[in-house]
């Protein structure tokens, strides 16, 4: 810097100020040189801002006006490419053609664009070449030959170079990888590596087992590999199928139906192969389809017996004596070399041994009687051994249905209370009857009372349906004396032969109001039905388990050792109660307990062990028969039967023996003892006169006062 004010007398002083002054640049306060204390970068800072300044050295004052100037600078060639997103990795279909662009790839340099060549990049290709090549200029990577194979390489690695200066010598470089997949097309079809596949499975093979595998081979990956398997033709039928496992590659080969050695011992078919996706693009390099030849080979084994039907229905009437016949069954071997067989029955299915088999024919028979009315079925498990293989054994269920024959005969169809009023009118349904049958019958019965037995006060009526209604013959139950009266009742099936029982209803007269409501009724247990043996034995039995027991309780009460105490033999209502305070008099009835001296309460009243009382009231609560208003005018007789025979019926009605206990009435009673331990033998003397003393004892007294005929001294006042 220099200013014309200065003329070489060293008055000037230069000042720079700005941007890097005193630390880039410095000036010469003297001349004004200004120099680079430092190396520059121009991709740090293209250009700096300074102030320059002329000053008096001595005064300061400006010799002149500051002045502004810049420096810039200068680029040079010190900054090789760069790529910017390394390394770099891309895919392209397999067979595509030349030209068909993979990625691009872009560098970047520092210096300046806009001066000389330093920025200007060219793109070539180091290695990778021929599969590909790069555009000099964009940097983008493209197919350099056609028809690239996946299946022989599958990837490349390229190497591409950024060069400055225009690609010149002299300019600086830059390079980057780029690896290249090729992407898998369906250009492959499916192939068998073998023309004739062989599988050999046993007969007794269950449907759905594996056979084998049937495996194509397709070079491609992914779905274009993917493959279906299906059967052409051949005598396969539907005894075999074949399937593509989960993968999608191989055919899985299964049984479809049962195997038999003796009607087929091999099955030949073809099997086509295909894949399921197809590109049209590639169709000329089909067909994507292969066949091939499938033979199996079907091996023996020594079977079981198998019957000719599954299961046996059969039947039988019951009642049959035994070895009756039932039915067959007949089994076979299937094998080649028969063998013999044996019938047996599993013992688990006829526990009871009802059934019996001939072992070398398969008749089934019976053991025993049988009873359709215990069990209308029976269900047993019929098994053929092979003689010569006992290992070799097969079972068949047989259901055997019991015929019904008419061996029942009729009954009610339960038990019966039928009661009618003492005001029934002729004709009146007291009760309807239904009738049971435990044979298979068409419900036809026939329902009567015999008429030798009847006594002329009911008569029944067939409905015809399995039913009977009981109906009232005539309308004076009222006057009758008695309280049951028993129905005989004949019933007969329809079968043949037909059979019959009798019954007997018990019929309970009642008194019932108008509208038919009943008041009061004896009623009975039911119909009397007869009993069967069974039943009478067990009544016996009971009869004389009863005995027995009160022949061990009468021989322990005489063999029972005298107690050790005179106490412990003693009634508790005999035990003296000793208290310790005297009593209150006859106004103290709180006192003391006397429930000691009353009858226990128990809950037996009556029967073996505690017979009833007959010197106490009944200690049952008292509930007065309903009585029911009298229709005017009033039949004198049938009143006077009706009340009689409530009184009868009535358990707290007297007459009835009682004891009436009385309490002490304690030692301050001025009545003082009225025991006659006490008195003389002679009665009453001179010294102790009783008369009119008596008025003088109370209220209480005055009937025995007048008993005994004392004079009353004073006028006693009426309580």
């Amino acid at each position: 810097l220099h200013t014309d004010v200065d003329r070489g007398e060293g008055r000037a002083k230069y000042i720079l100020t700005g941007e890097g002054a005193g630390s880039v640049f410095v000036i010469d306060e003297k001349t004004g040189n200004i120099h680079v204390t430092k190396s520059l970068d121009r991709e740090e800072k293209e250009e700096y801002i300074l102030l320059a300044q002329a000053v008096d050295k001595v005064t300061l004052r400006p010799l002149e006006p500051p002045s502004q100037f810049i420096i810039k600078v200068q680029d040079i060639n010190d900054n090789p490419p760069v790529f910017l997103h390394p390394p770099y990795r891309a895919s392209v279909p397999e067979m595509s053609n030349v030209g068909t662009s993979v990625i691009q790839v872009t560098a970047s340099d520092a210096d300046d664009p806009t001066y000389g060549n330093s920025a200007r990049l060219v793109y070539t290709v180091l290695e990778g070449q021929p599969y590909f090549s790069v555009d000099p200029q964009t940097g983008v990577i493209r197919t350099a030959i056609p028809n690239m194979d996946r299946e022989t390489q599958d990837e490349f690695l390229v190497v591409i170079q950024a060069k400055d200066m225009g690609g010149h010598v002299g300019g600086l470089s830059g390079s980057t990888t780029v690896t290249v997949t090729l992407t898998d097309v369906n250009d492959n079809p499916p192939k068998f590596p073998q023309s004739l596949y062989q599988f050999t499975v046993l007969e007794d093979t269950v449907p759905g087992s594996l056979i084998g595998r049937l495996r194509a081979h397709d070079p491609d990956i992914g779905e274009n590999a993917e493959m279906s398997y299906s059967i052409l033709d051949g005598d396969a039928g539907d005894t075999f199928s074949v399937m593509v496992d989960a993968v999608g590659q191989d055919g899985i080969l299964r049984v479809q139906k049962p195997l038999d050695f003796e009607s087929r011992r091999s099955f030949t078919f073809r099997v086509e192969v295909m894949n399921t996706v197809i590109d049209p693009q590639y169709i000329r390099r089909g067909p994507f389809k292969d066949v091939t030849t499938v033979r199996i080979t079907v091996g023996d084994v020594n079977e079981p017996p198998y019957f000719s039907q599954d299961p046996y229905i059969l039947s039988v009437q019951e009642n049959l004596p035994p070895g009756t016949l039932v039915g067959v069954v007949e089994a076979r071997d299937p094998d080649l070399q028969s063998s013999s067989l044996s019938y047996s029955i599993d013992p688990l299915s006829d526990p009871e041994a009802l059934f019996s088999i001939d072992p070398e024919d398969g008749t089934i028979g019976t053991s025993t009687f049988l009873d359709r009315e215990i069990k209308k079925e029976h269900s047993i498990t019929i098994m053929a051994t092979e003689n010569d293989s006992p290992s070799q054994v097969s079972q068949v269920g047989v259901v055997i249905q019991v015929l019904d024959i008419n061996d029942n005969p009729p009954t009610l169809a339960e038990l019966y209370k039928p009661h009618v009023c003492d005001n029934a009118q002729p004709g009146q349904i007291i009760q309807t009857i239904k009738v049971k049958d435990a044979d298979v019958e068409n419900g036809v019965f026939s329902i009567r009372s015999p008429a030798a037995a009847s006594d002329g006060n009911f008569t029944i009526q067939d409905n015809k349906d399995g039913s009977a209604s009981l109906l009232v013959k005539h309308s004076s139950f009222w006057r009758s004396q008695r309280d049951l009266f028993l129905v005989p009742i004949e019933i007969t099936d329809s079968g043949d032969p037909p059979l019959s029982s009798t019954d007997t209803l018990t019929v309970s007269l009642c008194h019932c109001e108008a509208g038919g409501a009943v008041l009061t009724c004896h009623m009975t247990t039911g119909s009397a039905a007869g009993l069967s043996t069974p039943a009478l034995l067990a009544i016996l039995a009971c009869a004389f388990s009863l005995l027995a027991l009160v022949s061990l309780f009468y021989l322990q009460r005489r063999h029972k050792p005298s107690p050790l105490s005179l106490c412990e033999d003693e009634d508790i209502r005999e035990n003296i109660i000793t208290y310790d305070d005297e009593g209150g008099g006859e106004q103290d009835t709180q006192a003391f307990d006397m429930s000691a001296l009353q009858p226990p309460q128990t809950g037996l009243t009556g029967g073996f062990f505690h017979p009833p009382r007959m010197d106490v009231l009944p200690r049952v609560p008292h509930q007065p028969a309903p009585r029911s208003p009298q229709p005017a005018p009033v039949d004198v007789q049938r009143f006077l039967a009706l009340r009689l025979r409530e009184a009868e019926r009535d358990p707290v009605a007297p007459p009835y023996d009682s004891i009436q206990v009385y309490g002490f009435e304690g030692g301050g009673s001025s009545a003082g003892s009225l025991s006659s331990l006490t008195s003389g033998s002679g009665g009453v003397g001179e010294d102790e006169p009783i008369g009119d003393d008596i008025w003088e004892w109370g209220p209480h007294f005055r009937t025995l006062a007048e008993i005994y005929g004392a004079k009353r001294r004073n006028s006693i006042p009426e309580d």
